[in-house]
């Protein structure tokens, strides 16, 4: 599990202009929509986007703190 603000810093400490929502899914603190909205992401294709964020997230990833993500990447 993890709470929001963890989840945030984590995507911030990779992606510092980022402006992040997030919705835990099922209440269980561990499936997450994001909405992630960064200058990062101009011109750069939505798989990379992704790889990004998932890039920020691959320590909770790994150890289970997040099981799943829905990530949704915005240019701002």
């Amino acid at each position: 599990m993890i709470d929001t603000p963890a989840l945030v810093a984590l995507i911030r400490a990779s992606i510092p202009d980022a402006q992040v929502d997030v919705v835990d899914r099922t209440g269980t603190m561990d499936h997450f929509n994001l909405k992630i909205r960064s200058q990062a992401f101009a011109g750069r294709p939505l798989l990379e986007q992704h790889r990004l964020v998932y890039g920020a997230l691959t320590d909770a990833l790994k150890d289970g703190r997040v099981h799943a993500v829905e990530i949704t990447t915005l240019v701002e």
